[in-house]
């Protein structure tokens, strides 16, 4: 982009007030911003995204359980029980 772009007067319609040296250094970083913006209007982007196909990444579950199949040995191999509950120690003090 070789225009020369007036930093005084985007400064003025920005109500914004620049020194000397911040114009030296936007008098070099506007022109490549604008440069970029042109570059971006330039692009293509009437063609549609490609959306990726949605698939099932769980596997099925083809060896299924019937609950309480094994509750009866669970219960026998541990070594307290309440009632058809494991029985252990309390681990987490609700004392505050």
């Amino acid at each position: 982009m070789t225009d020369k772009v007036d930093i005084g007067a985007l400064a003025k319609l920005a109500r914004l007030e620049v020194s000397p040296e911040e114009m030296k250094k936007l008098e070099t970083e506007i022109p490549e911003i604008l440069a970029f913006v042109d570059t971006i209007q330039k692009a293509n982007v009437s063609a549609e995204a490609k959306v990726p196909e949605l698939r099932n990444v769980m596997r099925a579950d083809d060896n299924a359980i019937e609950s309480g199949t094994y509750t009866k040995k669970i219960l026998d191999a541990a070594p307290a029980r309440d009632g058809d509950r494991v029985a252990v120690k309390q681990v987490i003090s609700r004392k505050k």
